[in-house]
Formats: C-alpha cells, structure tokens, sequence
C-alpha cells in the first residue's frame, strides 16, 4: 500500500507547515491574504475536507486548515491524551503559535464539537463562529458512530475492521461515508481519509485515544458556558443531514445570544464535499472581508 495516497493533501490547501505546540506537533496549510479564517474537521477525514472551499475564499482571507489528529492525520501526536479538551487546547494553540489575531473560526462533524469548546474556554480567539452540521449537546458521538467505541479500547483491531474500506464499495455504505456525502468523494481525498489508519500504527494509536475520550459531557458543558458567548455565529447547518438532525441546528440557534441558522441544502453531513460553493457563500458572506481595517486583519507570524 502506497503511503503517498495516505499523505497526500491537496494543492489548494496551500503550502504545508508544521507547528511546534504544547500538546505536540500539528500539520496545517496556509494561503491567501486577508482576515483570518480557520478550518477545522472532523474524525476520520483530515485537511483535504476544506479543499473545495479554500481555494474561493483566499483571494480575500487568509485560510488556514489544521490537520487534526482525530484518525487520518499525517503527523502523531504522541505526548497528548487526546481528550477534547486537548484537541480544543491544540485548535487554540495553533491559532497562537500562528500569531493570529481574533479568527472566524469553522468546524465541521467532530471538528465543530471542537470549536464549540474553543469558543466555550477561549473566546477572546475568535471573532466570529461557523458551526457546520457538527456534534452538539448529547449527540457527540453521534448515534450512528457509537459502533466505533470498542474500538478505541481495541486499537489492535481496526486493521481487520476497517479492512473492507481498501476497496471503494464499502465505502458508500451508511457505517462510512455513504450517509456523510450523496456523492462518492473524489478518489485521492478519499484515500487519504481511509488509508493512514490502516497503514500507520501511531495513528491508530491516537484514533484510539480520540474514540476513547468523546463524552457528551463536553459539549453539553459547552452548550452552557456558550449561553453568555457574545460573538456573531453562523449555524451553515446541512438540510438532508441524517447525523446531526435539524433540531440540533435550532437548539444551538436558541441558546446562542447571536446565531443565525442557514440551510444547506443538496448537502449531507460533510457540506465541504456535497456544495461548497453553497458553503462559500455563506462565509464570505459572514466573515470579515478584505473592505476590513488593517487592524482587524490576521496575519501569519514567521
């Protein structure tokens, strides 16, 4: 099995750099100039989940896509936990190691649970939240994924389990990314999300902690500090979604003091894949523009 196709991350992405920060080292792509917007996946998929959407929105922000170690990650981080909090701690230190001032912070599945705790202990990071269809309240994880937890306790086992995803038919089915997309997703993107779990140890090692430590508690504990989070949110929730349901999209839009609910639709779970241009919309729409003052835009420190 080629390790090429388990690393590849799109050119669109932007030139790869690797953080040095204190939950460990953390993979990211840089491009364009402007107001800086943060993008942040889920479990499973990695940097490659934003590719469609950068590449329209850099002429006038800064995009930036973390390549979280949450199971199809390039680079281990070994010295972390991995909890939530620790993921969340990593999403925030990158945003400080890359100098950037106040972001627009945008997540997705896992990755939106994630900013939700960002936003939750360190508000003072961000200027703006965009919440795509993600984990929320007590679903994180999702129903549909709890099969997954043994797996954390079994990480010897996911070779052997996730073995039928070396071929592209299983991965339409509904236990992988068959109730996440309507479309196949193209083939090199794809192969980067399935295959460094079953061709890395170390990152099976930190899938496993990942599984492990994913307790609703987080983002029900979340959902009450974000009651008093003042900042403007947009909620770009997908309307077909058969993981996160509609009524979570409405109940963050209940709770949170500014959020304004916007439908996806044609679009399952992973929006990036199913419209992005639909996606692009509602950032550029939402976020700080280049028509910004100077001081208010984010730029990458050396």
């Amino acid at each position: 099995m080629s390790t090429d196709k388990a690393s590849w991350r799109s050119e669109a992405l932007g030139p790869a750099r690797t953080l040095e920060l204190p939950q460990g080292r953390l993979c990211c792509h840089v491009t364009g100039h402007g107001p800086p917007l943060v993008f942040v996946h889920g479990l499973l998929v990695n940097a490659n989940l934003w590719r469609k959407v950068v590449p329209a929105l850099a002429s006038d922000h800064t995009c930036v896509t973390l390549d979280m170690p949450l199971g199809s990650h390039a680079e281990p981080m070994p010295g972390s936990g991995l909890t939530p909090p620790e993921l969340a701690g990593a999403v925030a230190s990158a945003i400080e190691e890359l100098g950037l001032g106040p972001v627009t912070l945008v997540g997705n599945d896992t990755g939106g649970a994630l900013c939700q705790l960002v936003a939750a202990g360190r508000p003072e990071l961000i200027d703006r939240l965009v919440l795509t269809s993600c984990d929320a309240y007590d679903n994180f994880p999702p129903k549909l994924f709890a099969f997954l937890a043994p797996v954390g306790r079994f990480p010897g086992a996911i070779p052997f389990l996730f073995a039928p995803l070396r071929l592209r038919a299983p991965r339409r089915l509904p236990i992988a990314f068959g109730w996440l997309t309507k479309e196949p997703i193209d083939r090199d993107a794809e192969d980067s999300y399935v295959l460094p779990a079953l061709s890395r140890k170390p990152v099976r090692t930190d899938l496993a902690k990942v599984l492990n430590g994913l307790d609703p508690r987080y983002t029900l504990e979340a959902a009450e500090q974000l009651r008093s989070f003042d900042r403007p949110v947009l909620l770009a929730w997908s309307a077909e979604d058969k993981v996160f349901p509609a009524r979570y999209a409405e109940r963050l839009k209940g709770d949170l003091p500014d959020a304004r609910l916007e439908w996806v639709e044609g679009a399952r779970t992973f929006s990036p894949e199913d419209r992005p241009e639909r996606l692009v919309e509602l950032i550029a729409g939402f976020a700080p523009g280049t028509g910004t003052s100077a001081a208010q835009r984010g730029e990458i420190s050396a």
